[in-house]
């Protein structure tokens, strides 16, 4: 029996590791980016099946959430309007690109060149840009959104939070 107590310790091994490969395959896998959306329209995210594709964080809330369509209909998801400014960064094509953001007022999708963005809230990776359609006093546009979050003076930022927040 002790000449076979290796062997079977090995056996259990690999039928742990394959139990495990196999569990992990059946279940569904998040989705990050979607093919053929040649409407450009937002489309629905089914929450906590959509992955941020910046920082790959599941998308929980549709409030501070983004998508980004290229003109060939690929579309990428955000679960923080701060993830998409930073991956848009370096795209080539960023210029043709259709953008939606989740108004957070009134709970719809709509055009991410039209939205204000407040610089203080809540939003999951803690940059603090949600949008609203509706502007307010100190919200800013898309533009000066994704320059603040380039320059890193968003939420996340402990020194420009406490200057936000008044806070010196």
């Amino acid at each position: 029996m002790k000449k076979f107590l290796p062997y079977l310790i090995i056996v259990l091994i690999v039928a742990a590791i394959v139990g495990i490969f196999l569990s992990r395959a059946s279940k569904q896998q998040m989705l990050t980016v979607y093919e053929g959306n040649t409407e450009k329209k937002a489309l629905n995210i089914k929450l906590n099946h959509y992955q941020d594709t910046q920082c790959g964080m599941p998308i929980k809330h549709l409030e501070d959430s983004a998508q980004v369509i290229a003109p060939d209909g690929k579309t990428w998801f955000f679960d923080d309007v701060g993830c998409m400014a930073k991956w848009m960064e370096d795209k080539k094509f960023k210029d043709k690109l259709t953008i939606w953001v989740y108004a957070i007022d009134t709970k719809r999708w709509i055009d991410a060149d039209k939205a204000w963005y407040s610089l203080t809230d809540h939003t999951p990776m803690h940059y603090g840009f949600g949008a609203y359609e509706k502007k307010r006093d100190n919200y800013i546009d898309f533009d000066t959104m994704t320059l603040k979050m380039l320059r890193n003076e968003n939420m996340s930022n402990p020194y420009y939070r406490r200057e936000l927040l008044g806070q010196h």
